[in-house]
């Protein structure tokens, strides 16, 4: 009988877009004078209860609500708000940052800014403002890479405040540019730079920053593949980037799988053997 419930359950929401299940929920609510969410709570249990909810959830109001249970809960998670603030668009973390305070009772800068310390804190108070130029500069991008040159590999200590100001506020289109002239004054990535120069939340942020700017479906893959490489699979964080990307660049992050490490999405998620029916498919978005 459960498994029953299961499946009709995935039949109706894997074959339909988030716009469409919020009209069914709308549609359910006026038919029975009740929350659909609730209702499937109450049928389910555990990472499906987890996954279902998520897939329920509006795209915008379950970034919000991600953000704000890494900062309420016990402890801070650095790692969703890396994920998040460094692979979304300005326009989207601008819409986040509304929803936040309409559904999360509290203002996420004040939140963050509660939580965290430091240049990380500074970093990500940069990103939230979504306010990164627009288009590309020529004239700015030799000089940008000798300037993150001599913040790093290029001085005894470094001048994290020039890696900040530099990758928290130019565009992605400009920041590629910058690091191909990085690389060719440097004589390496600058993803090594940062390694070699920061620790800790500060270098995972500012690798974060580099790689979406690069390519946010190839950063995401390797999240996805990190997150069931080790030692029992990180349920949360390949939950979250499923249903936060199904229906954005899910067909590029499958690409870049396969290019990147040889095998499939789809294959190694199964492979993980839990809700992995859900799970596979939000990747056939």
């Amino acid at each position: 009988r459960k498994m029953e419930t299961y499946d009709t359950i995935l039949m109706l929401l894997t074959s339909r877009s988030n716009n469409q299940r919020q009209e069914i929920k709308a549609a359910y609510k006026k038919a029975h004078g009740k929350d659909l969410v609730s209702a499937l709570k109450s049928e389910l249990g555990g990472l499906f209860e987890t996954l279902v909810v998520a897939l329920m959830t509006p795209p915008i109001s379950y970034d919000a609500s991600q953000l704000h249970k890494a900062l309420k809960g016990a402890g801070t998670d650095d790692d969703v708000l890396i994920e998040i603030l460094a692979s979304r668009t300005c326009a989207q973390i601008k819409d986040i940052v509304k929803v936040y305070k309409k559904e999360c009772g509290g203002k996420l800068e004040k939140d963050i800014t509660g939580d965290t310390s430091g240049h990380f804190q500074k970093l990500l108070v940069i990103l939230l403002q979504g306010s990164r130029d627009e288009g590309v500069d020529e004239d700015r991008i030799e000089n940008d890479a000798k300037e993150l040159f001599a913040a790093g590999e290029g001085k005894v200590g470094t001048d994290v405040e020039k890696f900040i100001n530099i990758l928290g506020n130019r565009s992605h289109e400009h920041l590629r540019l910058v690091f191909d002239a990085y690389k060719k004054l440097a004589g390496s990535d600058i993803e090594d730079s940062i390694e070699g120069e920061t620790t800790g939340n500060l270098e995972n942020l500012l690798l974060a920053v580099v790689k979406c700017a690069k390519s946010v479906p190839a950063y995401f893959a390797e999240s996805l593949n990190g997150s069931m490489r080790r030692a029992g699979t990180d349920d949360q964080t390949l939950m979250r980037i499923m249903v936060s990307r199904s229906e954005t660049d899910m067909l590029d992050i499958r690409a870049c799988f396969k290019k990147m490490y040889g095998a499939s999405l789809y294959n190694t998620i199964q492979r993980v053997g839990y809700c992995d029916k859900l799970l596979l498919s939000c990747t056939s978005s």
